[in-house]
This record gives structure tokens, sequence and C-alpha cells, in this order.
């Protein structure tokens, strides 16, 4: 079983932080995976820099800009990331846009991501129907999860279609907008959140975008698996460095 369905068993929920490879620093990355796991963090999203993150509001597209300034590449983190299994054991997926791994080549891409122990892979601009009719088969050969991404937009009829061929968890982004931290959620979030719990999905969702603090993060477990932290942790990370990340996680939870 991956890593990632392992940890969707468990009863409790999920913290899950996002942060950039190769920010602050280019040799940051595995020192912040480190730390997050001994901090009691339960997933962590690898962000793969790429100069187009349509995706990403300022501060990721900030931290991906400067990673990439840093030097970091596909090739890098692959190479800063062959021996990651040999200390941290908890569920690790590479958040990145398809560009740079068609350019890799998605099976090498996949290969590579199985041969150093990367359990799933987040790609907001490959579309579910893309995926499903020609990248299915290459993401279940080398056992890595794919997951999707719904909105308050989403159709009920595609979010159906998306838990089917689900096989990790759900990313349930807050709300119609780019990543970004707020301080609290409205009732409209509240809504959507109550609306897809009521679909009673096979698939666990996980919240991402505008989780901040110990407050956002409660509301959007009250009815979810767990939450996930990007902008907040960067923000973090530009402010204090990467000795501090204890700190931020102590603040959430």
């Amino acid at each position: 079983m991956n890593r990632i369905q392992q940890k969707l068993q468990e009863d409790k929920k999920l913290l899950s932080i996002y942060f950039t490879a190769g920010y602050p620093s280019i040799n940051d990355t595995l020192q912040i995976i480190k730390d997050l796991e001994k901090n009691g963090v339960d997933m962590i999203e690898i962000g793969l820099p790429f100069s187009d993150p349509l995706a990403d509001g300022p501060t990721i597209q900030a931290s991906s800009t400067q990673a990439l300034k840093n030097g970091m590449t596909t090739e890098l983190l692959f190479e800063q990331l062959k021996d990651i299994r040999k200390t941290v054991s908890i569920p690790l997926i590479i958040m990145g846009y398809f560009n740079p791994m068609m350019q890799y080549g998605v099976e090498a891409f996949c290969a590579k991501c199985a041969e150093i122990g990367i359990d799933g892979l987040i790609i907001p601009d490959l579309p579910v129907d893309e995926y499903h009719q020609h990248y299915q088969t290459i993401f279940d050969q080398y056992g890595l999860i794919n997951t999707f991404l719904i909105t308050p937009q989403t159709s009920e009829k595609r979010i159906r279609f998306i838990d089917n061929i689900s096989n990790g968890f759900i990313y349930m982004v807050s709300s119609a907008s780019t990543t970004g931290a707020k301080s609290t959620f409205g009732s409209t979030q509240a809504s959507y959140f109550e609306r897809i719990a009521a679909m009673q999905l096979k698939a666990p969702q996980i919240v991402g975008f505008g989780i901040s603090n110990a407050a956002t993060f409660e509301q959007a477990t009250t009815t979810a698996k767990g939450a996930i932290i990007g902008s907040a942790f960067i923000k973090h990370l530009s402010n204090y460095g990467i000795n501090a990340i204890g700190e931020f996680i102590q603040t959430i939870r």
C-alpha cells in the first residue's frame, strides 16, 4: 500500500505542508523535509518551481522565482532526494506543472519518482480526462498516486468522475482563487465544505488554499480529512529561516 493511502487510514486530522524546493536557499530542501517530519507533519508537498505557476499566489510565485534563480531544476531535485528514504518515512508528494515533467519525459519522471521514494504527484494543469486517457497506466505502473483538484465551481458530475478514478485523496481548493494565506474562512467556504461532505465521496478530501493558522486549519478539517498549508509556511521561512520550522508547526496544532 502506498504511504499516502496508509496515512489516510490514520484516525487523525492530517497536516500537510507545501514548500518550494530550492527556497530559501538551493540546499535547504532536505533540511526542511527532515524538520517538518520531526515536528509532526503528516505529509509534505515538495513544490517543483516553474516559471509560469498559474495556480499560485504571489508568495509561492516569488519563492518559485527565487528557487529558479538559485539554480533549482528537476534533475537537481531528484539528486537532492536520492537518499531521502534513509531518513524520512512520511508521504512525499511532488507538486508541479506538467511542462517540466513532459520535458523530462513523463514515464522517466514517474520512474525516477518511484526510484527515490516519492509517493504521489499533484499537477494542477493536467486535466483529469487527459490523465485518465493517456497517463494513468504509467502512474499506476510506478505506484504513484495522482491527486486532482476541485473548486467551489467544479460540477458534481466532474467531482464524481474525479472521485471514481482517485486512489488517494482529493485536493479541495477552498476558493476560486490562487493560493494565499487567509486568517479565517467565511460562510461561503463553510457551505462549500459541507456540500462536498454531503456527497459522501469515497476519496478523503484535504483542503488547500487559504490555510494559515490554527483557526483555518480547524475550520477546514471540520468535515475534511486534513488541510494543506503553503503560503503561510513559505512566509515564515522567508521571515525566520529554516531553523524556526518547529515554531510554525506549533502554532497550527
